[in-house]
């Protein structure tokens, strides 16, 4: 009997590892798998080669795109977003909430800012209101002080050294008289929300000393090299999803090592060279899951969005994880991973995946359409107008629901002009 329960034990912890070992891999970019194998073919003795194949050919932020093999990408300067995943570590987050929490690090804009609705974060992660809210938290726990904020007023909060008492006075001097503080204006301050002028001096004092965009303290000023998983195009009149080989590499094994058996070699050596044996087949297992998986899931991304292919953003349609996870069978976490920090070649260049995770605006005739499609088409319009008679957010309204048949409430429009940055129509009339 106990040697049933001894060898029931073993085999259960051997699952658990390469069940964690797969989860590992499947979440790392090609990128991060390279540097995964390369430390352990420094340890492992019985590797023999790593074969990539392909040359990379890399995207580049700057202009230029040059042909680069493995060695010669610079993998040790981290992306804002590494570099915050990177302190996870440090954290005890419960595991039902890592997705979450990654799924929010990525949602992060280049300015430090949490660029996605709570309520839409917890959509598109199938989480409740209080998972998402501890996910913040987490993420705002991070440095430097200040990410993941929502807005201007929240990072400086989050920045500052003040009661929780004057946190209301605080958020309504940022929001509503942003101007006294760029004044240094203590006596109209002070007067208006009835405070000791020694205590505003020292909240501006500290203002000044906050920065606006934490984030852009984590970006090195580099050529962020973003190497796509996989190409998306059309041949033959048909769309084609081919992967690139160095997404999934090819481990060789010295065959010497394979005759052990017949080496006259102590006890322990040969236990050491089955376990790098072991350690091995492990990690192909896990590249085979990681590839399995992806393309499982860029496939359905693939069908789903198919019009995007075809015409162009303004044809995205809303898609959740949920939608995909359902759609394959797979946990909503794994597709998480999956896409984690992913990209993909299209005709128009190259997008990460979770470019194709789409919110939806309910309409008014209860069908949905995406988020980021409206927001084309609103920028569209505003493009072709008639500066001496622009648009008003009522007549972009109506153009929507006359040319493209999408019928939403005048605010929508005001909301996603304001979130493009992009004025009323009084503003934006010329003479």
């Amino acid at each position: 009997m106990k040697l049933q329960l001894v060898n029931e034990q073993v085999l259960q912890w051997k699952m658990n590892q390469s069940l964690m070992q797969s989860i590992q891999i499947l979440q790392l970019s090609s990128m991060e798998l390279m540097e995964y194998i390369k430390e352990m073919e420094k340890e492992n003795p019985l590797i023999e080669e790593v074969n990539y194949h392909d040359e990379i050919f890399s995207y580049r932020s700057s202009s230029d795109n040059d042909s680069l093999t493995p060695g010669e990408i610079n993998a040790s300067e981290l992306t804002m977003y590494d570099q915050l995943k990177k302190q996870l570590y440090t954290l005890h987050i419960p595991e039902e909430l890592r997705p979450i929490v990654l799924f929010g690090i990525d949602s992060i804009n280049e300015s430090g800012y949490l660029d996605i609705d709570m309520s839409l974060w917890g959509e598109q992660c199938q989480a409740t209101e209080e998972q998402v809210e501890q996910a913040l938290h987490f993420i705002q726990s991070l440095e430097p002080t200040g990410i993941g904020a929502r807005s201007l007023s929240e990072c400086i909060k989050l920045q500052l050294d003040i009661r929780e008492e004057d946190v209301p006075f605080l958020y309504d001097l940022m929001e509503n008289h942003l101007e006294w503080i760029a004044e240094e204006n203590i006596d109209l301050i002070s007067l208006h929300y009835d405070k000791d002028p020694l205590n505003v001096k020292d909240l501006l004092e500290q203002i000044k000393d906050c920065h606006p965009k934490p984030g852009h303290l984590l970006d090195k000023k580099i050529d962020n090299y973003v190497i796509p998983e996989a190409s998306i195009y059309k041949e033959d009149g048909k769309w084609q999803l081919s992967f690139y080989s160095w997404s999934s590499p090819k481990i060789t094994i010295n065959e010497d090592y394979y005759s052990i058996k017949d080496m006259n070699i102590e006890k322990q050596t040969a236990n050491y060279i089955k376990q790098k044996q072991h350690q091995i087949e492990m990690i192909k297992k896990a590249i085979a899951y990681r590839s399995s998986t992806l393309e499982r899931v860029i496939q359905c991304m693939l069908e789903k969005q198919l019009l995007f292919f075809e015409h162009g953003t303004h044809m995205l349609k809303p898609l959740t994880l949920k939608d995909i996870a359902d759609e394959l069978g797979l946990h909503i976490s794994t597709i998480s991973r999956a896409i984690s920090h992913k990209y993909v070649q299209t005709p128009t260049g190259i997008v990460p995946l979770n470019f194709f995770l789409q919110s939806g605006i309910q309409q008014n005739n209860g069908s949905k359409t995406a988020a980021v499609a409206v927001k084309q088409l609103i920028a569209e319009l505003i493009e072709k107008e008639d500066k001496r008679k622009p648009l008003s957010d009522e007549k972009i309204r109506k153009k929507l629901g006359t040319n493209y048949g999408i019928e939403i409430a005048r605010r929508t429009v005001m909301k996603y002009r304001e979130q493009l940055h992009l004025p009323s129509s009084t503003k934006r009339k010329e003479k």
